[in-house]
């Protein structure tokens, strides 16, 4: 029985043992030992849920605006001043306002784009005959603005 008795409380220290090493305590007494290990966990609690903060802040900030795009359009005597800027590089979207131009009847007469690290355009262009308005433009090229980026976010 002595025996049996030793054996448990072998392996009780051996438990307390690495219970310490693992909390990096550096009590000696097991009452030690156990407040150690119970102050460790609440630390971990407490990462956990400032990690899972961090988390859901990122993914709603990335989610409600993922490339903010300003557009503004001008009316001009013969047609509109247009102009896109972006903070961030967006491959292909060039192409996607143009092909908004070219769906309302808008002639490219000139234009100066940069997309090196950033992206903005800025072009005139003039109606091809047809009866079109400033805010119509605007819509038009923000609608395919918000077209290539829900198709951007599958990327």
């Amino acid at each position: 029985m002595v025996s049996r008795e030793h054996k448990k409380a072998a392996a009780l220290h051996e438990k307390l043992q690495l219970l310490r090493s693992i909390t990096n305590s550096h009590a000696v007494n097991k009452t030690s030992i156990i407040i150690d290990a119970s102050k460790y966990i609440v630390d971990l609690k407490q990462k956990v849920e400032v990690l899972n903060r961090d988390i859901a802040t990122a993914q709603n900030s990335s989610y409600q605006d993922p490339r903010p795009v300003e557009v503004t359009v001008k009316a001009l005597e013969k047609g509109f001043q247009i102009n896109v800027i972006s903070e961030k590089n967006c491959r292909g979207l060039l192409v996607t306002i143009l092909e908004a131009f070219e769906e309302l009847g808008l002639n490219v007469v000139e234009a100066r784009v940069s997309c090196t690290g950033s992206f903005h355009l800025e072009a005139v262009g003039e109606n091809g005959g047809e009866n079109v308005e400033a805010h119509t433009v605007k819509q038009a090229v923000s609608q395919a603005i918000n077209n290539w980026s829900e198709s951007n976010e599958q990327d």
